[in-house]
């Protein structure tokens, strides 16, 4: 009788035989479903300190392919914008939405069926109704006072 083998088998991909912090830059990048939650103005309740989502996107946004307008330059457009690394991921991960490739791995969880590195297609995180395509409005829109009318809860799953 064979022995059982620990851990994954020699050909699983590598978002389940790598820590993140082993990914290199081109595997860490295609973590990324391409679902633009992250690009989501977010609130943080005074009382409960609950990350609330809300529909109202980045300035960068681009709600056609859920993909910073530059990406590349992204700092130099919004200086408050988010550099997600193995090292900030810790951090991140408390406004991460639950469906987020980053916080899923970080979790020790693994990608969902509509994930593009599962499925092998880019669209199944947009057929599954897991992305912000189509759902949300500039920030350029709105008022300040009105981003706490623009709360969704579709946005944090």
């Amino acid at each position: 009788m064979a022995a059982k083998s620990k851990g994954p088998p020699p050909d699983a991909p590598f978002w389940r035989t790598k820590r993140l912090d082993e990914m290199t830059q081109a595997e860490w990048e295609s973590l990324c479903d391409g679902c633009g939650k992250c690009c989501l103005l977010k609130l943080q309740d005074i009382d409960t300190e609950r990350i609330l989502y809300t529909d109202v996107a980045c300035r960068m946004f681009d709600p056609d392919t859920c993909r910073c307008k530059d990406y590349p330059r992204r700092k130099q457009h919004v200086p408050e914008c988010v550099f997600l690394s193995p090292k900030t991921l810790r951090e991140a991960a408390a406004w991460l939405p639950s469906t987020c490739a980053y916080k899923l791995l970080y979790q020790g969880k693994d990608l969902p069926w509509w994930h593009p590195l599962v499925s092998g297609r880019k669209e199944t995180v947009h057929l599954a109704g897991a992305s912000a395509r189509n759902r949300v409005i500039s920030e350029e829109t709105v008022t300040e006072e009105e981003i706490e009318q623009r709360i969704v809860r579709w946005a944090s799953r």
